[in-house]
């Protein structure tokens, strides 16, 4: 039976009379989309290189999305904004990452307009336009553009992804997490991960597992109805980690080291015609130490860690490639667009030597050769939380000049697949014209014959700042739209117009060359510096690597781009220029509930993000259990937070009361009380007193005092020489009753939930602490 139907918000087209019988009905219709209307796949990758993926000129086996490539085009001349979140909201809303207010990622978001980490709703994102056209909208794998404060369970929601306009969603809110114990969100709530690793758990595949199964719902109800499908699994970024079978395939494949790597990654990339034929390859950087250079110990080290990243990227292609299989089997491969990028250049926060915790950059500290090879044959599994050698970030963006969080075209310039069998008849060509993150959403709504919406749910939009560049599908020729773009990441400064460059790298070209580190202040007298004589100029249509700096024998030229650069900074709100690095964690910023000096937790809750909830780092604090134990003892976590790769533990053992503070692997801290603790109610508690200063950009937080006790009586003291300084990692959260996923310390297993009645745990920032008898205090210490 055929409905009458009319357009919603119409006029009723029926009659409506006394009686049903003298009545005609008619039904206000459903937005549907056109007729043959293709499904949309944007695909990111995270932290991968210009010369990671096999069709740009890497070694690494990634035949899937090889064969994405081979049906279809690669754009060479790509760029993203040099990190992750600012990528993802321009890829998604096809506006600047500072008209976002996302100046950098939503941890460093400071309080101005274009860095305030508060996506505006008039800049709709493409799943709200599809949306309101009919189409199914899934986000599946890592969002990082929801303000950490908004992460709870408290909300507000409107952030998340099914506020902004996707019906499902399955994966992580935050920056990075452990590939093996994830801090999973299922639309709404937290859940756990469907298996353990010891059962072959592995965040990627449950990914792909999860995309196929929401496609699959609706596929079952309405096989016409096209879906939009954002896939961004956690790889490559940090930590790498991958199942031993797949890094071993690649064992030996490295031990020429990473300058190799660039000789043949540039010479293969040529013979593929992803870069021009006279490009240069760019220089050796300063700060990558020669691998001719480097002892046999570093270079085994150094090869295993790009052996594990290898396996990663083929572990990932692996996986993206089910997903493919099972579009073609359900016949939708023919009429999907795939959009296939990375969010910024491969990732140098291993620091020169790589780390068995990435989180040890984001506290200025390291981790030494020597530490690392003890752990080799661990690296890529569930205890490590590791990151490589920065000379593999160097090879892995040639032939482009550093890395991510820096906007020379190492930081930038990215790998851009687009695939769509039923509309571009191109297959396996390069375009050259330059395109940028912007450009991503103009050119989807273009390929799908629609407007950019005036208002979406009541809400007047922005102009959309990008470009589309369809009209390169079939033209190769074709010389794109967008002229002028500019780059500001942290400081680093640069600007694209009509195939020049103009960069003002800071802290300098190279931090070897500056004499300075990443995160360094910029003050008004140092800009002026900058401004006055710090500015670089390329000719990229002849220059592609950057190699050729012309400032001096273009002062005319260079004069106009940066002045070209402020027009665009003031269009896009772009100042004030920050290029504080790891240290803009710290800063205050809005907080989740109304601030206060007392927080309560309870058993059987969700986890609560690190930032939404009671920040104790480099402050007096105490942790107090309100719990009855039973005779017989009892044993388990009263309160965690953070994980394997940083956090802190308030448990029962054994029948004594212990505390563990992880500082992101460079150290266990630990105290436990000398006697047992008897059954019956109890107020079990630590404090920590500081004993001193912090010195963050040594990598120390304050020292201090770490004290048990039980019933206000002191059974327990340890002296920490130092804590941790910035942050426990992006992903911590607090649980309470239990320490579920990566344990924070290795005395337990995952959950180790506790096993007496615990009615709440209370921590206190007020910096109020039991004053000890000096006597007890001294006899404590001597026997401990």
């Amino acid at each position: 039976m055929t409905l009458s139907e009319y357009p919603a918000g119409s006029a009723f087209p029926g009659r409506i009379d006394r009686t049903v019988e003298q009545s005609v009905p008619a039904w206000p219709a459903r937005k549907r989309p056109a007729a043959g209307a293709p499904n949309v796949v944007l695909l990111v990758l995270d932290d991968t290189g210009f010369a990671h993926f096999g069709s740009f000129g890497g070694p690494i086996r990634t035949p899937h999305l090889d064969s994405l490539a081979a049906g279809g085009l690669r754009y060479a001349n790509f760029h993203t904004t040099a990190l992750c979140s600012p990528s993802r909201a321009s890829f998604l809303t096809g506006r600047n990452h500072h008209s976002n207010g996302m100046a950098c990622i939503t941890e460093g978001a400071t309080g101005f307009p274009g860095s305030n980490g508060l996506m505006p709703s008039e800049n709709g994102m493409l799943s709200e336009i599809l949306l309101q056209q009919g189409y199914s909208t899934y986000c599946v794998g890592k969002w990082h553009l929801t303000p950490g404060h908004e992460c709870s369970a408290a909300g507000p929601y409107e952030r998340w992804p099914l506020g902004r306009g996707f019906e499902r969603f399955y994966g992580f809110l935050g920056g990075d997490t452990h590939q093996y114990y994830p801090e999973l969100v299922y639309d709404n709530h937290t859940v756990e991960p469907p298996k353990t690793p010891e059962e072959g758990y592995h965040l990627t595949e449950d990914l792909v597992d999860r995309a196929i199964g929401f496609i699959a719902d609706s596929r079952q109800v309405d096989p016409q109805k096209p879906f939009f499908l954002y896939f961004a699994p956690g790889a490559m970024h940090a930590p790498h980690h991958v199942p031993k079978e797949w890094a071993d395939r690649y064992a030996g494949a490295f031990d020429d080291g990473w300058d190799a790597y660039r000789d043949k990654a540039f010479a293969r990339q040529k013979e593929l015609g992803v870069i021009p034929a006279d490009c240069e390859l760019s220089r050796h950087d300063p700060d990558v130490k020669p691998w001719d250079q480097c002892s046999a110990a570093e270079r085994r080290l150094y090869a295993r860690m790009m052996e594990v990243f290898a396996g990663f990227l083929e572990h990932t292609d692996h996986h993206i490639g089910r997903l493919l299989a099972f579009l073609r089997r359900i016949d939708a491969f023919e009429n999907t667009l795939f959009v296939v990028v990375s969010d910024n250049g491969a990732s140098s926060e291993g620091g020169p030597s790589g780390m068995v915790n990435v989180n040890l950059w984001h506290n200025n500290l390291t981790s030494s050769v020597e530490e690392q090879l003890a752990v080799i044959d661990e690296l890529g599994g569930p205890k490590h939380f590791n990151h490589f050698a920065w000379g593999w970030t160097f090879a892995g963006n040639t032939p482009f000049r550093r890395w991510k969080r820096e906007t020379y075209r190492g930081g930038i310039a990215d790998p851009l697949i687009v695939h769509w069998p039923k509309q571009i008849a191109a297959r396996g060509e390069v375009r050259f014209p330059f395109a940028h993150a912007i450009d991503l959403v103009p050119t989807v709504l273009e390929c799908l014959g629609l407007e950019a919406p005036a208002a979406i749910r009541g809400v007047t939009q922005s102009p959309i700042e990008g470009v589309s560049f369809a009209s390169t599908f079939a033209d190769p020729a074709s010389p794109g739209q967008h002229p002028t773009q500019y780059f500001e990441m942290m400081g680093h400064r640069s600007l694209h117009h009509d195939g020049w460059r103009a960069v003002c790298p800071w802290p300098g070209p190279s931090f070897a060359e500056a004499g300075r580190f990443f995160g360094a202040p910029i003050d008004a007298a140092e800009l002026d510096r900058l401004d006055a004589s710090g500015w670089e100029l390329y000719h990229v249509a002849e220059d592609w690597a950057e190699n050729h700096n012309l400032a001096a024998s273009h002062p005319e030229k260079l004069a106009e781009m940066v002045a070209r650069w402020y027009v665009e900074a003031g269009r896009y709100q772009v100042l004030p220029i920050d290029s504080r690095g790891s240290l803009r964690i710290r800063d205050p910023r809005p907080e989740a509930a109304a601030p206060r000096e007392r927080y309560v937790f309870f058993p059987g809750t969700q986890r609560v993000p690190g930032a939404a909830t009671v920040n104790v780092i480099n402050r007096p604090h105490s942790i107090t259990a309100e719990v009855e134990i039973p005779e017989g003892g009892a044993e388990g976590v009263l309160l965690s937070f953070g994980g394997g790769e940083g956090g802190y533990s308030f448990y029962l053992q054994g029948g004594h009361l212990h505390y563990a503070q992880n500082v992101v692997s460079a150290a266990l801290l630990e105290v436990s009380s000398l006697e047992p603790v008897p059954a019956g109610r109890h107020a079990l508690r630590f404090e920590f007193e500081p004993t001193g200063t912090a010195d963050l950009k040594a990598g120390k937080g304050v020292p201090g005092r770490g004290q048990l006790y039980v019933d206000g009586r002191l059974v327990g003291q340890s002296t920490f020489p130092f804590t941790v300084p910035i942050t426990y990692g992006l992903g911590c959260a607090v649980l309470c009753g239990a320490d579920d996923g990566s344990t924070v310390t290795p005395a337990y297993t995952s959950p180790f939930a506790f096993t007496g009645t615990l009615e709440q745990v209370t921590v206190d920032v007020s910096g109020e602490l039991i004053v000890d008898d000096d006597a007890l205090t001294r006899s404590l210490l001597g026997r401990q």
